[in-house]
């Protein structure tokens, strides 16, 4: 089996056990044994969805330290546009940039540059034809990751382009190296980061052997420090290099707004996203051109590790619109865009098989429809499970019990002539005294 990095994980002293987060997981990757959580690694996608909704933060994401940035002779910090919707009155990019110069990075280099080198490179390759439609983006790591594990058909669908940021810190990284002479070791680059799915990206890149990313710092984290350098400087640096259409990808829609196409869809938000690779697995959607899938509410705006209300970051997204050219930055030769390919097809993880063989899978598949009908079929949660069917599928893979269910644990009892009160305490007749 496939190792997988994950950036999500679980803090034991803190989870209650309550099943908030067994629910909304996109791919049944939690289970609740025991009164504690429990995440199955191999389909976790670290879209962080367990963060946002759990309510005693017994879930966390891993990113790097700001102390991390000493171990190079030469930083480059990578800000995701997300960043920008996260200060107030803010109508000049520069002062964000600069404040990143001050808080001791020595270069900066937008995301939001490489993100319109993505757009020009997307447009071209479908008005050349041969991809397989409609295409899916791949900016959001969490999606990708989400049909490699949950919806292989739809795997020969997806845009075989490395992200902005992997692109941004490829070309980063280079130009540093031949501006400062330093070695390719010696240079760190660090994206600011919306999300811990981009952590997950970094560690064990999808269509790339390594990633040019050194290390990945969180919004929420840089947030303070930035804003102190902010608030201290009278003339920004003129450092921006980036308009409207790379900008925008911070947004749900704003990538494919940027296709200048009329057939695209843009879903965000776990639940929707789930609700249109369903429908998009039935090929409900044959004339759509493009599809942009965000695992977080709102786009990129919505991620764990932001500090601003995705609604209010969006609305500041599209207020700071205004002061930007349309774009600045374009593929210059056919050539420069075989970089941008991912060196491998996307396949399926094969996470969620009952068994290699054939006709095993076949006969478990058999027993989970018989446990099926025995169970109660409301999707309670009080088991540990999401669903009466993840119950059954744990039951044939001798991960749980049929009496997990409280219900069928009650039958039980009733049936041993053990009557059980509604609080699961044993009625002897007798009142308990106050």
């Amino acid at each position: 089996m496939e190792e997988f990095y994950h950036s999500v994980t679980l803090d034991e002293d803190k989870c209650k056990g309550c099943t908030n987060c067994i629910k909304r997981c996109p791919t049944q990757a939690i289970r609740v044994r025991d009164g504690k959580a429990r995440i199955i690694s191999e389909r976790c996608i670290d879209c962080g969805e367990c963060i946002r909704v759990c309510p005693h933060h017994a879930k966390r994401a891993i990113y790097d330290p700001l102390t991390k940035m000493d171990d190079y002779a030469y930083t480059i910090a990578l800000p995701a546009p997300t960043l920008y919707g996260q200060f107030n009155n803010l109508s000049d990019i520069d002062y964000v940039l600069t404040g990143l110069l001050d808080m001791g990075f020595d270069s900066v280099f937008e995301v939001s540059k490489s993100a319109e080198i993505i757009s020009d490179a997307t447009r071209r390759l479908i008005r050349q034809g041969g991809l397989k439609m409609p295409v899916i983006s791949t900016a959001c790591p969490a999606m990708v990751r989400l049909i490699r594990v949950r919806f292989p058909d739809l795997c020969d669908n997806v845009l075989r382009l490395i992200s902005p940021m992997q692109a941004a810190a490829r070309q980063a990284k280079r130009e540093a190296m031949a501006r400062t002479g330093l070695k390719k070791e010696e240079i760190g680059v660090f994206f600011i980061s919306p999300c811990p799915a981009k952590v997950t990206d970094v560690r064990s890149p999808i269509g790339m052997d390594e990633s040019w990313v050194d290390g990945v710092l969180a919004i929420s984290d840089i947030y303070p420090r930035l804003l102190e350098k902010m608030n201290k400087i009278v003339t920004p640096r003129p450092v921006a290099e980036s308009g409207i259409i790379g900008v925008s990808w911070a947004n749900s829609g704003g990538e494919s707004s940027a296709l200048i196409r009329e057939q695209y869809l843009a879903a965000d938000g776990v639940e929707n996203v789930m609700a249109v690779l369903e429908q998009l697995e039935d090929a409900r959607f044959g004339e759509l051109d493009f599809i942009e899938l965000n695992a977080c509410p709102g786009g990129c705006v919505g991620g764990v590790l932001t500090v601003e209300n995705p609604y209010v970051a969006k609305a500041r997204i599209q207020k700071l619109r205004k002061y930007l050219p349309v774009s600045l930055n374009h593929i210059e030769q056919e050539d420069d865009m075989t970089e941008l390919w991912w060196n491998c097809k996307l396949e399926y993880a094969g996470v969620m098989k009952l068994s290699d063989d054939l006709n095993e899978a076949m006969d478990m598949m058999a027993g989970i429809e018989r446990i099926v009908k025995v169970l109660p079929d409301l999707d309670c949660g009080s088991c540990g499970a999401p669903s009466c069917r993840a119950l059954a599928e744990d039951i044939v893979t001798q991960k749980a019990r049929l009496n997990d269910c409280i219900f069928i644990l009650r039958e039980e009892a009733s049936s041993a002539g053990i009557p059980v009160s509604f609080y699961g305490k044993e009625e002897t007749g007798a009142k308990e005294e106050t």
